[in-house]
């Protein structure tokens, strides 16, 4: 009878190429009952927006399926029936800019369907506009906002709060009707997963796990490749959805096992102990790095005893790795992405203070770039992967500008 919609979004308007993260489907019968619910988050391809206000991550958008790969199913649950929403006309245009997007020219005309938050006049006149409002005033329990799913489901309770009032048959009863004829195109469907939010306090699993004990190998393990960019990933001591699947491809892609990866952060790892026992002292920020980098590869705290014992026996020196050496420099050129706190523009202006030039593009001249979410999608880190560049969280950038501006200790 009705499928009530929800979506998140990466801005407010299609024609600035905003795109859907989370579109949410809640079917309601003719009584205002809810029967079926679906939801999944989008990949974009793009940045995701307002990050603060809908709650979804990078890592999280770009595991999902894109529109394309929805629009078969999406389809399903729209066909035949009403379509509602609380600002019916936002939802729909966006429907609309999506499926137009992969040339499919889809019957979603707002004319046809149901805005709850402009039928809220007639049946709430006292409410605001607000979804929230919306439900506050007709007695509804409150809810998540900001989730398609939970304000679908809210919406949907607020449209069977106005089948109620209105009777049967309601004032709209020729949009039902009209809505049961209009001719859907066929669509094939792709029969992907959704992808859902994580719950809170979900923990990912680590990158190794995914790394299977035996590979067929096709020659030796090559392990410089894997090793070279796990000096990039670790860079800011933090390793994003992105840079783990990365280093999973790369392992895969050369024949290295679990066993082998494991190897190989272990020698990582007795490489950096060997640096911070140069000098004779390790001191309780040294210790607290190799605890930090044992932890992102999978190894424990005895681990890093371990290499500091070995280390501190052994007069071989150890290869210093990319993370020891690399620092920003004055008139290094650094780019910043992604919504910030505080306002960009003040992070543009430290660095200029401090002696690094600031651009509005990544180019191959570009030495960092400081992404609000290590994970996003922009065209800045699109182009930042395609010269490797590091892509690094503001918290570790704030470091690295510490580092600018102390003295570097002769080797």
């Amino acid at each position: 009878m009705y499928a009530v919609i929800d979506l998140e979004t990466t801005g407010l308007r299609t024609s600035w190429h905003d795109r859907i993260v989370e579109v949410a489907v809640v079917h309601v019968n003719e009584t205002g009952k809810i029967t079926d619910e679906w939801c999944s988050l989008v990949n974009p391809d793009r940045d995701l927006g307002p990050q603060l206000i809908h709650g979804i991550s990078a890592a999280e958008a770009r595991r999902a399926p894109r529109f394309e790969q929805l629009a078969g199913d999406l389809a399903g649950l729209l066909r035949g029936r009403v379509l509602a929403a609380h600002n019916l006309p936002f939802d729909a245009s966006f429907l609309l800019a999506e499926y137009q997007r992969v040339g499919i020219q889809v019957p979603i005309d707002p004319a046809n369907g149901l805005c709850t938050m402009r039928l809220a006049s007639h049946f709430l006149p006292s409410a605001g506009r607000s979804l929230h409002d919306c439900c506050r005033t007709a007695g509804l329990p409150p809810y998540r906002a900001h989730s398609a799913l939970h304000d679908a489901r809210a919406a949907a309770q607020l449209l069977g709060h106005y089948l109620t009032a209105a009777g049967n048959p309601p004032p709209w009863a020729a949009a039902v009707t009209a809505s049961a004829r209009l001719p859907w195109p066929p669509m094939a469907t792709e029969q992907v997963v959704p992808v859902h939010r994580r719950a809170a306090g979900h923990r990912e699993q680590h990158f190794l796990a995914r790394l299977i004990d035996r590979l067929p190998r096709l020659h030796e393990p090559q392990g410089d490749a894997y090793l070279d960019l796990l000096d990039q990933a670790l860079l800011d001591r933090h390793i994003s959805a992105t840079e783990a699947d990365a280093l999973v491809a790369t392992a895969e892609a050369f024949g290295l096992a679990r066993a082998d990866v494991e190897h190989l952060h272990r020698a990582y790892l007795a490489g950096l102990a060997q640096v911070a026992v140069e000098d004779g002292v390790v001191t309780a920020s040294e210790r607290h790095d190799l605890d930090q980098v044992a932890g992102l590869l999978g190894l424990q705290r005895t681990d890093v005893d371990d290499a500091l014992n070995i280390a501190a026996a052994s007069s071989i020196p150890q290869q210093r790795r990319r993370t020891d050496t690399w620092r920003l420099q004055p008139g290094d050129l650094v780019v910043f992405t992604g919504a910030m706190q505080p306002p960009r523009w003040e992070w543009e202006e430290e660095a200029r203070a401090a002696g690094l030039q600031v651009g509005d593009n990544v180019t191959k001249k570009t030495r960092l770039l400081v992404a609000a979410d290590p994970d996003t999608m922009s065209g800045k880190a699109k182009k930042a992967h395609q010269y490797g560049i590091p892509i690094v969280h503001p918290t570790a950038y704030k470091r690295m500008l510490t580092n600018l501006a102390a003295p570097t200790s002769a080797p």
